[in-house]
């Protein structure tokens, strides 16, 4: 199972907010953005921080990925 961050790149674009922007406004870490931008986990308390900024859900800036299950290999 893996997450993705379209969401927020997305919204950081409909909003014209950069990531140094944003960054900024919550005091998060670059290398936590770095870690974003790689599709890793962060800590709920970043992704709380982030939601509170651009006043979203989590939903809206995080996409779970489900690996598909192969059932001839089960």
């Amino acid at each position: 199972m893996a997450v993705n961050y379209k969401g927020l790149w997305k919204m950081l674009i409909d909003k014209e907010i950069s990531k140094t922007d944003l960054r900024q406004l919550t005091g998060v870490a670059p290398s936590t953005f770095s870690k974003m931008s790689n599709n890793e986990y962060v800590s709920m308390d970043v992704l709380v921080r982030i939601c509170k900024t651009l006043k979203c859900q989590i939903s809206d800036i995080v996409q779970v990925e489900f690996e598909e299950v192969d059932k001839n290999n089960e």
